[in-house]
Formats: structure tokens, C-alpha cells, sequence
């Protein structure tokens, strides 16, 4: 099988893992028991190795369409053929109980809609991201797939044939007919399912996602696409920790045939002021809270000298090990394939930032945060005063070496400019007037040696003449005022084409130009999803005094809705020819497009 394009999967899960189900039936991807675990399905990596879970029609020309019940993580894919149309119900129920109860199921509902049509199911596990062997046994009900760390059950009422190390099947459907497949952990020791089970799990999963969106209190323009990311992201959490990874996948490409592909699926406290103020905006204040939860204790283990890591495993795992996996091909021959992340242990100043803003937000906002949380964080930001002058590898994470980045000294500000804050609004002790001069310190700072008059525009870094998309964000937390001259100066430079100097090709925004700018890396890249909201809010925020760019913030961010995929998901990055590129689905686009939409839909007013 040729790969699919990447903006051809679903995602579902249970608060604990997803899969990845592609257009044409087949799940490619499948982690268990969690986001972090080695796969059992990863043909996405690798086609012939991976292991893939497929229906799909046999002997006959077909065509498919994929949505999801609305207001549902319940994925629907149909079949289409002369002889007839088959249904492809998706679905992992969630358990809300103990962890130790879980049973990671994953069901696979089919039903006959129209005339008949003859389908074979394959299931070819591959643990440990293909490289363990397993034992494959067919008993009453279905089978079962057993390696050394893991044994799955599967359960089935169609006959199953044995094929190699996995299982198929062959059956037809009528109109009206269904029958069914799922896949779980049988550590649990869950018994083979039956049809009525099956009904019950997919009723309760329906009701669970609509019980569960039906907090929203968003009501504004393009509320289908908000809902959707709020849907996503409620995916991508962690249950039992409350963390939301980046991203379900690893090293999906941000160059196909590259070497740019990392592995996302982990939590990063960069993303902790995006996932608090965008899920609090829209009245998802429990799981704002659980995620400040998880906060509080990457904050009560502090390394020593009051610093804290860029990024956790799921659980709060410190040590992220990268390691290649040599003996697969990558998606589509792109390598190398690597699990675990090296960046955990890079020095990146603008976490701070975004963490106290995340802390600011939840206790204006939210629930009052603790004493005991609040000595913790006076720890990290007296750290903040004493190294906010050293160089780091910034948001961007490069591989090229350290610097000045302008974005981490700006959110250097951000953290200390909150703690006051935070400090005055609680009457909590802190040496303010320490504070106070360093915030004053770093301001200065920024305005000489990150403002470059030639270029007219705030720079990537100290001393260079780079333009660089997170800048976009200064006006965003309040560093500038959105119509200050050198922030119009520096949207206004950034909103051109790369052949006039800028970031932005047909509406969409590059980070930065790789031609110029060494990042360590080899190769291209495409434009940044959430690049192009964070244009969206800074344009929205200028417009409130220029009707203009007000107009042009609505119209690059429904530009920007026309690139998602058939079901609203965004992957990390758009490609050249509108290609979806990167880990998939990735939480950061989605919580920016919330944020954007938030805040264009309130500028916009109620009459336009």
C-alpha cells in the first residue's frame, strides 16, 4: 500500500491513547496502553513493517468519505460502490474509572447501509514499533496477540484465518446487517465482547462527547471548527495526570524525505498559557485546572537551582532519551524515525514566560492558586533574574547553537512582569523591588538590541536582520501596545512575501526563513499552523483601530479553515502544495485557533 497523505487520518482515543484511522479503513497508527507506549499499529512509519489494522471492500472499485458523529470523537467512514455502501463505525470508550481498569478497546463497527458488498478485515499487529515477535492464537470469539511486554485480545464473531503472525477475515454485508472487531488489552482480563456490548460501549462513547462539549460556552462565529479543536485537545489529554501532549505521533515529517521529524508526544510547558487561557475561554475550567494540576508538580520538582525542564513525560517523566529506530523506513522514506525527544534538555528561557502567564490566567480566572505554589514559583523566578542574560536555544528548539533570542528574553519579561503582578493582586511576600528592576532591565534591553531600525522590525535574535513569526506574540502579552509603531512596523513586515523580505505565502506564515537562518538542520520546511493564528490575533488586535486590518484578520483566518483536513484537524505544518506536514493532530494549531477565533469573533462585534 502507497502511504496516505497525512491529512487523510482521523484520530480517536480514550484519555489515554488514540489511533489513527486513514480514509481508506486501515489504522496505521496505535500506541497502547498509552501516547507514549510503543506502537502496535505503525505502518504510518513504515508500510511493510509497521503493523496495520484495515476493513476495506475486496474485489470491487470503491470510494470513501470520513466524518465524525457531530459533536462526537466517533469516526465514521463509508464505503461507496455500485453494489452498494458499507458504514465503518470508529470508537474507543472511555473509561472514567481507574487507571488499573482501562482496557484500552479499540471497536470497529461495520453495517450494511445499501445493497451488499463482500469486505476483509486484516489485523497484523507489530509490538514494540515492529521490533518484538508475538504469539498469534485464533480460540472462540476471536484471537489473541501475545509479545513478551503485551498481550492484546480480539474479538470478533466473523471466522478468522491465520496469516503469518496476524488475523483476516472475509465477510459480506447486506442492508441492515453489521458485525463488529476490537482490539484491547486483555490485562484487565476482559471477556470477548458480543453485539450488545458493543452497542452499549458506542452509545455510552456518543453520550459521553456530547455530555462533554456541551460545557462550551462558545457561541460566536465558526463555532464548528472551535468545537472541533476543543474536541481535539480534549483527545490529546492525559487522564490521569491532566498533561496534554503536543502531538499523538512521532516523527511525521516536516520536510517529506527529511530529516526534520521529531517525536511529539509529550508535554511541554511552552504550551501551558495557550492550553489555560484557550480551554478557560470557552468554559473548560476542570480540565484548565487539571492541567495546572500537572503544572504545580513539574513546579514542586524543581531542579536544584530553582530551574525547571522544557518539557515532561506525560506521567512527569524527567529524562526523554532520543534514539533512532534504524529498522524502519519512515513515513513515506522519511528519516530517521526517533522516539523520545534530546530537546528536554536544552535550555529554553521563554518557558518561564508562559508559565507564569498560565498561572496568572488560572488564578484570575479560575481557582485562587496555593501558598506552597506560590513559594515554588518565587524560587523559578528569582532563577529567571539571575540567567535571563544567557543564550538559548529558543521556541524554535534549534540544533545550531545557542543565542539571544528576542522571543525568550521577551518572555523572560512576561515571567517576571506576571509574578508582580501575581504578588500584588495576592499580597503574597516577594522582593518586588528586585523584580521590578530586572523586568525594567530586560525591557530596555529588547527595545536597543532586539529592534533593528534597517530592517524596521523586531529581529530573531540580537545583532541579526531575521524576521521571526514569534515576535507576533508582543503585543499578544501585553509587552507593546498592538498599535505601538514599532509593533504595526513589525506585523507590517512580517505580512509580506518571503521575495519582499516577509513570513507570509497566501496567508499562511513561516516561523522564519530557513534560507537564512541556521537552525542546525538540513532541508526545507512549510509554514506553521499556529504562526498563521498568532498573525490572525496580532492583525485583530491592530484592527481595533484600523477597520482594514481588522477585515484582513477575518480574511487570512478563514483562508486559514479551508486548510484543515475533511474532518478539522491540523497538523503542525502546511507544505507547498497545501500538504499537511508533521506530527498530526497537533494540540498547539488548535489551541491558537481557538485563541483567534475567540478574539476576532469578540473584535468583529455582533453586527458584521
Amino acid at each position: 500500500m502507497p502511504y496516505q497523505p497525512i491529512s487523510d487520518y482521523g484520530i480517536i482515543g480514550d484519555l489515554h491513547t488514540v489511533a489513527l484511522v486513514g480514509k481508506n479503513g486501515s489504522i496505521d497508527w496505535f500506541c497502547v496502553p498509552h501516547f507514549d507506549s510503543p506502537s502496535v499499529f505503525g505502518s504510518i512509519l513504515d508500510d511493510v513493517k509497521g503493523g496495520r489494522f484495515q476493513i476495506a471492500p475486496c474485489e470491487t472499485e470503491f470510494t470513501t468519505n470520513q466524518h465524525y458523529l457531530p459533536e462526537t470523537n466517533v469516526l465514521v467512514t463509508h464505503f461507496l460502490s455500485p453494489e452498494g455502501v458499507v458504514e465503518v463505525t470508529d470508537f474507543m470508550p472511555v473509561s472514567l474509572g481507574d487507571e488499573s481498569e482501562a482496557s484500552h478497546m479499540l471497536i470497529r463497527r461495520i453495517t450494511g447501509v445499501r445493497g451488499s458488498m463482500h469486505l476483509e478485515m486484516a489485523c497484523q499487529p507489530a509490538f514494540n514499533y515492529a521490533r518484538d515477535t508475538h504469539r498469534t492464537e485464533i480460540i472462540s470469539g476471536g484471537a489473541t496477540f501475545a509479545s513478551d511486554g503485551l498481550e492484546l485480545g480480539f474479538s470478533t464473531p466473523a471466522v478468522l484465518t491465520k496469516a503469518g503472525s496476524g488475523v483476516t477475515a472475509r465477510f459480506a454485508l447486506e442492508e441492515g446487517q453489521s458485525t463488529y472487531f476490537a482490539i484491547y488489552e486483555r490485562e484487565n482480563g476482559r471477556a470477548a465482547l458480543d453485539k450488545a456490548e458493543v452497542e452499549r460501549q458506542f452509545q455510552s462513547t456518543v453520550g459521553y462527547w456530547r455530555r462533554w462539549i456541551s460545557g462550551s460556552t462558545y457561541t460566536g462565529r465558526w463555532r464548528e471548527m472551535v468545537h472541533r479543536s476543543a474536541l481535539v485537545l480534549k483527545l490529546l489529554t492525559y487522564a490521569p495526570t491532566g498533561a496534554i501532549v503536543a502531538a499523538p505521533t512521532t516523527s511525521l515529517p516536516e520536510d517529506l524525505g527529511g530529516v526534520r521529524n521529531w517525536d511529539y508526544r509529550y508535554t511541554w510547558i511552552r504550551d501551558a498559557a495557550f492550553t489555560v487561557y484557550g480551554l478557560m475561554r470557552i468554559g473548560f475550567t476542570d480540565e484548565a485546572a487539571r492541567f495546572m494540576g500537572w503544572l504545580e508538580a513539574c513546579c514542586a520538582e524543581l531542579n536544584p537551582d530553582g530551574s525547571l525542564q522544557i518539557m515532561y513525560g506525560i506521567d512527569g517523566e524527567h529524562e526523554l532519551v532520543e534514539e533512532t529506530l534504524g529498522h524502519l523506513d519512515g513515513y513515506a522514506g522519511s528519516r530517521p524515525v526517533r522516539i523520545g525527544n534530546g530537546a528536554y534538555g536544552q535550555l529554553q528561557l521563554d518557558i518561564y514566560g508562559e508559565l507564569m502567564d498560565a498561572v496568572y490566567l488560572f488564578n484570575k480566572y479560575g481557582t485562587p492558586i496555593s501558598y506552597d505554589f506560590w513559594q515554588h514559583l518565587v524560587k523559578l523566578i528569582n532563577w529567571v533574574t539571575r540567567n535571563w542574560r544567557r543564550t538559548d536555544e529558543g521556541i524554535w528548539e534549534v540544533r545550531g547553537g545557542q543565542r539571544h533570542f528576542v522571543y525568550s528574553k521577551l518572555m523572560c519579561w512576561v515571567a517576571i512582569d506576571r509574578a508582580l503582578r501575581l504578588a500584588d493582586k495576592r499580597s503574597f511576600p516577594a522582593p518586588r523591588a528586585e523584580w521590578a528592576a530586572v523586568r525594567d532591565e530586560i525591557y530596555e534591553e529588547i527595545m536597543k538590541l532586539g529592534w533593528n531600525e534597517d530592517v524596521g522590525a523586531f529581529t530573531q535574535s540580537y545583532g541579526d536582520k531575521h524576521l521571526d513569526a514569534s515576535n507576533l506574540m508582543m503585543p499578544l502579552v501585553f509587552f507593546l501596545s498592538p498599535t505601538d509603531p514599532r509593533a504595526l512596523k513589525t506585523l507590517d513586515a512580517i505580512d509580506r512575501t518571503p521575495t519582499r523580505g516577509g513570513l507570509v505565502s497566501n496567508s499562511l506564515v513561516y516561523r522564519y526563513n530557513p534560507e537564512h537562518v541556521s537552525d542546525g538542520l538540513t532541508g526545507a520546511e512549510g509554514t506553521f499552523n499556529m504562526c498563521t493564528f498568532w498573525l490572525v490575533e496580532a492583525m485583530t488586535r491592530a484592527g481595533a483601530r484600523d477597520r482594514k486590518r481588522l477585515d484582513r484578520a477575518r480574511l487570512i483566518f478563514e483562508q486559514m479553515l479551508g486548510y484543515a483536513n475533511h474532518l478539522g484537524l491540523y497538523s503542525e505544518e502546511i507544505g507547498p502544495q497545501g500538504e499537511a506536514l508533521g506530527n498530526f493532530p497537533q494540540a498547539f494549531t488548535h489551541l491558537s485557533l481557538i485563541s483567534a477565533a475567540y478574539n476576532l469573533d469578540k473584535a468583529l462585534g455582533r453586527g458584521a
